[in-house]
């Protein structure tokens, strides 16, 4: 039985018993608030239509607090989305309704697709999220390329977010023989969300769609194209502009799949169940290790790890390249820390280094914080920045493994 498996059991039975409390509460409140009410029109003179229905504290208070935290990716997605209630111009409408009719006549490929997004979706909603960014962001693999971490373009484009090498360069996606940030899905996310970030700041006040077009052209044709609109009395925005084809389909397409993701019935696709948290643990190393070696530390296969972590192209991870390996989310913490700080050493050395580990790592859970984390082990916050190399104290990911001192 995996980590999910047992997660999602407990899940139910807390959620049970939880359900069952909320209601012994609830009926035991409307129970005496209903003996007050009798006592109270008892003493008035006003009479009372026993017919008509009132809601009771257990109507009202019970699912009220049966409000919980959405368990499924889907739906966060769906409640992060900011397009889905703006209006389009007719024409506008009707590109995007191509689209739709496009996808939906096919939905097995949506299916596999978004069967092939399953150990990413989640983790990359949770970046756009914490951008403050739009949730419609999230599927824009799904036009690049079809989320197909490995997908490789006759024009040169590689990864999820199709980075052409010279773009790559430029955002500091590493690019040698062993290792390719643009397949790497960590750092090519966090590339993409800064470059539409930044050319919607410099060039089009903020405006996602006109950078989403510069993403997929370049801002010289959107630039050029727009002067060309506010040269003709239109206002400049997206819909205005002439442009390729290509960068003509690129947003239509992109709220074509939004609108099918956001209500799947209507348009008879099944999604798959993927968990609101992510599907992986990330493991800081020091040193090089290879897949075949941390598939045997692990106990997991060296496909799910090489599926987990297309931008090494060797089989092996090298800290001077890539310092950060993903492993399936379901490998024990304790496991974790051996390969975080044995790496390829003998079984009896990862044995005797797990012995002097144990306490020594903490594994992110949803919701923790530096703050948090320090107090709770006694030490200084600043110093649990500090042995983690941590850029952004506030992107902390569920499953990310810290040290918690120096060594």
């Amino acid at each position: 039985m995996t980590y999910r498996t047992i997660r999602q059991r407990l899940m139910l039975s807390a959620g049970s018993t939880v359900i069952m409390g909320l209601m012994l509460a609830a009926a035991a409140s409307s129970q005496a608030s209903a003996t007050a009410y009798e006592g109270s029109t008892a003493s008035t003179s006003k009479s009372v239509d026993a017919t008509k229905p009132r809601p009771t504290p257990f109507r009202i208070h019970f699912w009220e607090a049966l409000e919980l935290e959405p368990q499924d990716a889907w739906t966060t997605l769906r409640k992060s989305f900011q397009w889905q209630e703006k209006s389009l111009p007719d024409e506008a409408q009707a590109r995007v309704d191509e689209w739709i009719e496009h996808y939906r006549s096919s939905p097995e490929n949506i299916a596999t697709i978004t069967e092939r997004a399953s150990p990413w979706l989640a983790w990359i909603t949770q970046q756009v999220s914490e951008r403050g960014l739009p949730g419609e962001v999230a599927l824009i693999p799904f036009v690049e390329s079809s989320f197909d971490p490995g997908a490789r373009s006759h024009r040169g484009a590689a990864g999820l977010w199709q980075f052409m090498p010279g773009t790559g360069d430029a955002l500091g996606l590493v690019r040698n023989g062993n290792y390719d940030g643009r397949l790497d899905v960590l750092t090519s996310t966090e590339a993409a969300l800064d470059y539409l970030e930044m050319q919607a700041d410099q060039w089009y006040e903020g405006d996602l769609m006109l950078s989403l077009a510069a993403y997929n052209a370049g801002a010289g044709t959107v630039n050029r194209a727009r002067r060309q609109a506010q040269s003709q009395g239109l206002n400049g925005d997206y819909w205005d502009l002439s442009l390729p084809y290509e960068t003509m389909q690129y947003v239509p397409k992109l709220k074509a799949i939004v609108t099918i993701i956001n209500d799947p019935e209507q348009y008879g696709v099944s999604l798959p169940e993927i968990h609101v948290d992510p599907a992986f643990a990330k493991v800081k190393l020091a040193q090089a290790v290879t897949l075949s070696e941390a598939s045997q530390l692990l106990g997991v296969s060296q496909t799910a790890l090489a599926e987990l972590n297309p931008g090494l192209l060797n089989g092996s991870i090298d800290p001077r390249s890539a310092q950060t390996l993903l492993v399936p989310e379901e490998v024990d913490t304790q496991m974790l820390a051996q390969l975080s700080q044995g790496g390829s050493q003998t079984q009896d050395s990862n044995q005797a280094l797990a012995q002097n580990s144990r306490g020594n790592t903490h594994r992110v859970e949803r919701g923790d914080s530096l703050s948090a984390i320090a107090a709770r082990y006694n030490i200084d916050q600043q110093d649990l920045i500090r042995w983690n190399a941590i850029d952004r104290p506030s992107t902390l990911q569920p499953g990310q493994l810290l040290t918690l001192s120096g060594r």
